[in-house]
Parts: structure tokens; C-alpha cells; sequence
């Protein structure tokens, strides 16, 4: 039996070596995209392929999309084939060693391979035919929508649609473009379904008529608000229908905000109000009030949606005030302490610097024994609270500068507590002497070193207001009132020094000449005392404010031009006189 077994391996052997033919050729049977290039050597094969296609590479073909027809040769997409790779794959079903190679061969012969070659073309170019093939093939679906006429509620249905596949038809454009074959080529497109159909609006539908078959009540406290059939029509979301039943949209979000106009209040502390003679009462306080939205909003929804008992119940916030009217009965504010009104004039910009500086003082409460600070009172004067560009002193002169006017307000503060015979323990007066302010009682700030600073020491609260008018300021300083007498003597305004003189060369007037363009002022000072008695008559204080007004230099123009001199005259000749005989005497020899 052993040469049985001899005998088959040699005859297994034979036929192998019989069909293994040239291993330089291709085995019969082998096809390239249906080419025989069976018995080609490679170059040979990728010859006869290559120029086969440039034969047919020009052609466009024509890829189909229902009766559109769309034409693209390989040139449009850059595409190219490689024959080298895919005569390489070609070889390699009938490739091998010896007999193995035969075996494969004779296979190749009874079922014969083709090779698709590998092609690529350009992205982007490839990506623009895509897009114009879908201009045509795509068409979005359209969702089936609730559309609102007058009251009444339609269902508009949807529509599929359809889109191309471009990630197959770019890969059937390529191998139909890299293939001898140039018949027309289907393009997939796929169909593309609503996302929201008929049946699923009908109940929102159903819904939307209930919400607007009567109108809703709403119901805030003690108030109630009734909405019409028409406007809760438009308050309905449409949109997203198959969600359920919503409010939105403009006209929603319109009329939330003006019903939380109508409802929101801001809560209002306890105030004081001046009554005739300087009296003053207790302003109420009241308690602020603010409508929940998100928590409003569904409680609308959901009294739309019911056919009966339609009234939905608001929810809001109440917010107490800061200080209600007990804490003001409580702090004793019940009449006038003192006050004092002073008069202004001068460009807009100071009048509007006097405006906002008594703002930023005015409603100020001070404490029993606590020291009401002007600078700590109203900050920083910056151009970022509002203050403009006005005549100001400085350093001496009347200058432009931020929040010229400020002192109008300070002076007229120190006034206040100077007749209510409050403590006054910080004030300097201006460098230069105001007329229009009473004599000896000016007060100017500078923030932050220069204040004006005064102590409460009723024992009971005190309230600073103001109240501007076109020409004039008022600050009044209200609490409990103390009935205290104040006696002043003021000192005359006297002459400290002369005027400093200062000359300025005019070249145009002579030597001599002087022009007095300012006659300045004299540095001047005064003092007032006063004295502050109880009700009883008790000397309560005595303070005396010393000011010193600087000088304000004289100015005078002095002439440096030379005057003209004058040309001499010559002495006149007289002539001599004659002799008895008429003749000119002569001179003495």
C-alpha cells in the first residue's frame, strides 16, 4: 500500500507542475473589471488596462435620479486608477510556489477572477458634483403642523421627503468613473419621514379648542383679571405642538410682562411727610408684591385646559419693606429742628452739580449722638455719579473743575445745623470771600481732606432733606423738636492786608503809562460766635468760627515802549549892525 500512497503524491505533484505555467505571465482566467489578462506579464497588463481607460475616460457617465440625468467624467472629479495595484491583486490569485501555483491556476481556469481596480478622486471636487446632484434630489420633509384660524384649530399634515445618499453615491461615482463600463448608473436617495405626523397633533388639537372655548380668570389676591377667548389664542404655542400644549411666543412673553407690571410692586419703606408750620407725620409703609412667572405661567396653561372652573390662581412674593411704619413712629421724627434756604444762580452745568449733590444728601438719617459726615454722605464727586464741569475755587482762584456748585449745598448744610444749634466739629471756609453767602458762615468741601461734619445731640433722630428749586436751596433737619435758642454776633469783615500787585509789560503803551485791569481784593478776616441756650435758658454751647479770606492780587499793565525823542533846534543868526556910513563894521584887530 505504500506505493499507493507514493504513487498520489507523485501524480498530486505532476498535475501541479503541469498547470503551473510561467511565473512571469498572469494565469489564464484572470480578469481586471471584466478585461482577460490572463497569459500578460504585469507591465504588460498594466499597459493594455491604462490605455483601454484613457480610451473611455473623457465619456462621462450618466448617473440617473428618476428622469434627471446627471453627466460626470473622471476629469471633473480628478479621479485616478491604479492599475498597478490592481494588476498586483490579480497576479496574486494565480501566483505561488511550483506545483501550489498550479493548483491555483487550475482553478482560475474553471472559476475565473475579476479584480475591481482602486480608484480615488479629489474630496472637494467630489463634494461639489454631490451638491449640485442634491439641489435636485433632496427635499426636506415637512412636519405636520396645528395652524390656528381665527378660533378654530386645523391640522395641516406633513409631507416625507427625500435626500440623496452621499456617502454611497460618492462611492458608486467613483467605481463607475474607474470602470470601462459607461452606462447609465441609479444614484441612491433615501426617503426621509416626517418627524411629526397628523396623529400626533390631535390630541394638542383637542387641547388647543378647550383652551379657547371660554375665557380664564386670573386670580391675584384680592384681584381678578379675566382674558378673552382671542388672547389666550395668541398666547398658545403652536410650535411644538406634539409636545403638548404650551404658552409662548412674542405675544406671551408681551403679555406676562405686562401683567407682572401690573402686579409687581417694589415694597416701600415708612417715610415722613412735611406738613403746614414744618409738622411732620409717618408716611405708611407697604409690603412689595412679586408674580411667580414660571409658576404663573403654567397655572394659565392649566385653567385653559380645563372646560370648567376656569380660573387659575397666581402665585406671588410678598416682600416686606426695610423699615416699616413702626420703626418710624419709633425713631421720634415729628417736627423741625432746623433750617435754612440759600439762593444760586450761575451757568447750567452748576445748577446741575447743586441738583445732584442735595440728592445724594437728601432722606439721610442721623442717629442720636452719631456725626453726620458730608464727604462720607455723598462719595466721591466723579464724572461717573453724573457731575459736570463748573466755576470752582482752587488753590485761591476761580477755576473750570468737576462739581463746581457742591459747595452751595454744604454751605447751606452748616446753616442748617448752625440755626438747630447742633455741635458743628469740622468746617473751613472758602479761600475767597462770597458775598452772597451770610457773612462769616460759608462751608466748602473737598473730598476726601476738607469736610464739614456736625453731632446730633437732640438724643432722638434726626432727617436731613432738601429741596432744590430754580434759584434756591432749602436743607431742613427734622426729629423731635428741641425749642433750643441761638444767639450769633458776627465781627465785621476787616482788612488783613492789601492786595498783592501784580504788573504785567505792555509794549504797547509809552514809558509811564499804567492801565489798572483788576483792583483785586484785600485779604480780609471775621469771626462769629454763637451761643446756644436750652429751653429752660441753659448755655448749651459756644463755639466761635474764625474765617480768613485770602487777597486777590491787583493787576496792572505797565508800558515798557520808549517815547520818541525829540530833534534840537538851531539857534537863529542875527545880523549885524551898520555903521552911521552904511557900512559893516569890522572887527577889532
Amino acid at each position: 500500500m505504500a506505493w499507493l500512497g507514493v504513487f498520489v503524491v507523485v501524480l498530486v505533484l505532476v498535475v501541479g507542475l503541469v498547470f503551473a505555467g510561467s511565473s512571469d505571465r498572469l494565469a489564464s482566467g484572470t480578469r481586471v473589471d471584466g478585461v482577460d489578462v490572463g497569459g500578460l506579464s504585469s507591465t504588460a497588463a498594466q499597459r493594455e488596462l491604462a490605455q483601454r481607460w484613457q480610451r473611455v475616460a473623457a465619456t462621462p457617465v450618466a448617473f440617473t435620479f428618476g428622469t434627471h440625468r446627471f453627466l460626470i467624467s473622471a476629469q471633473q472629479v480628478g479621479l485616478r486608477v491604479d492599475w498597478a495595484a490592481a494588476v498586483a491583486a490579480a497576479r496574486r490569485h494565480g501566483d505561488g510556489f511550483g506545483f501550489v501555483r498550479g493548483y491555483r491556476r487550475l482553478a482560475l481556469k474553471l472559476f475565473p477572477a475579476d479584480v475591481t481596480p482602486t480608484a480615488r478622486a479629489s474630496d472637494a471636487a467630489l463634494a461639489y458634483e454631490l451638491a449640485l446632484i442634491g439641489k435636485v434630489t433632496d427635499r426636506p420633509s415637512r412636519n405636520a403642523e396645528l395652524v390656528r384660524h381665527g378660533l378654530h384649530y386645523e391640522i395641516v399634515r406633513g409631507e416625507t421627503g427625500r435626500v440623496l445618499d452621499r456617502v454611497g453615491a460618492a462611492n458608486i461615482i467613483v467605481a463607475s468613473l474607474a470602470s470601462f463600463n459607461r452606462h447609465p448608473v441609479a444614484l441612491p436617495v433615501e426617503v426621509s419621514s416626517p418627524a411629526v405626523t397628523a396623529v400626533w397633533l390631535a390630541s394638542a388639537q383637542r387641547a388647543a379648542t378647550v383652551a379657547v372655548s371660554a375665557p380664564v380668570t386670573l386670580a391675584i389676591g384680592p384681584t381678578r383679571i379675566k382674558l378673552p377667548r382671542w388672547r389666550i389664542a395668541t398666547l398658545l404655542d403652536l410650535s411644538h405642538a406634539a409636545r403638548g400644549l404650551q404658552l409662548g411666543g412674542p405675544a406671551a412673553t408681551q403679555e406676562l410682562r405686562r401683567l407682572q407690571q401690573t402686579v409687581n410692586r417694589a415694597p416701600r419703606d415708612a417715610d415722613w411727610a412735611v406738613g403746614a408750620g414744618g409738622s411732620v407725620r409717618v408716611v405708611p409703609a407697604q409690603p412689595g408684591v412679586t408674580l411667580d412667572l414660571q409658576k404663573s405661567t403654567a397655572a394659565i396653561l392649566a385653567a385653559a385646559e380645563r372646560p370648567a372652573n376656569r380660573v387659575a390662581t397666581l402665585p406671588y412674593a410678598v416682600a416686606q419693606p426695610q423699615r416699616s411704619t413702626a420703626q418710624a413712629q419709633a425713631l421720634g421724627i415729628t417736627g423741625t429742628v432746623g433750617a435754612y434756604e440759600t439762593y444760586f444762580g450761575g451757568v447750567p452745568n452748576r445748577i446741575h452739580n447743586v441738583q445732584l449733590v442735595a440728592h445724594l444728601v437728601d432722606r439721610k438719617l442721623i442717629a442720636p449722638g452719631a456725626t453726620f459726615s458730608f464727604n462720607k454722605t455723598t462719595g466721591d464727586r466723579s464724572a461717573a455719579k453724573g457731575f459736570l464741569e463748573a466755576p470752582v475755587i482752587i488753590n485761591g482762584e476761580v477755576q473750570t473743575g468737576l462739581g463746581g456748585g457742591v459747595c452751595q449745598v454744604s454751605t447751606t448744610v452748616f446753616n442748617a445745623a448752625f440755626v438747630a444749634g447742633l455741635p458743628i466739629t469740622a468746617r473751613t471756609n472758602h479761600a475767597l470771600y462770597i458775598s452772597h453767602y451770610p457773612l462769616g458762615r460759608d462751608a466748602t468741601v473737598d473730598y476726601p481732606d476738607v469736610d464739614l461734619k456736625f453731632v446730633n445731640d437732640t438724643g432722638h433722630w434726626l432727617l436731613l432733606r432738601t429741596w432744590v428749586s430754580s434759584d434756591s436751596l432749602t436743607v431742613a433737619l427734622y426729629g423731635t423738636p428741641q425749642h433750643r435758642r441761638v444767639d450769633s454776633v458776627t465781627q465785621p469783615l476787616r482788612v488783613v492786608s492789601p492786595p498783592p500787585v501784580v504788573k504785567t509789560d505792555d509794549p504797547t503803551l509809552e514809558v509811564g503809562q499804567t492801565i489798572v485791569t483788576d483792583p483785586g481784593l484785600p485779604a480780609e478776616a471775621t469771626s462769629v460766635e454763637r451761643k446756644v441756650y436750652s429751653a429752660s435758658g441753659e448755655l448749651l454751647s459756644d463755639q466761635t468760627w474764625a474765617s480768613s479770606y485770602r487777597a486777590v492780587p491787583k493787576q496792572i499793565t505797565v508800558g515798557t515802549k520808549k517815547r520818541p525823542v525829540k530833534p534840537k533846534q538851531k539857534p537863529k543868526q542875527t545880523a549885524a549892525p551898520l555903521s552911521p556910513d552904511g557900512t559893516a563894521p569890522t572887527a577889532p584887530r
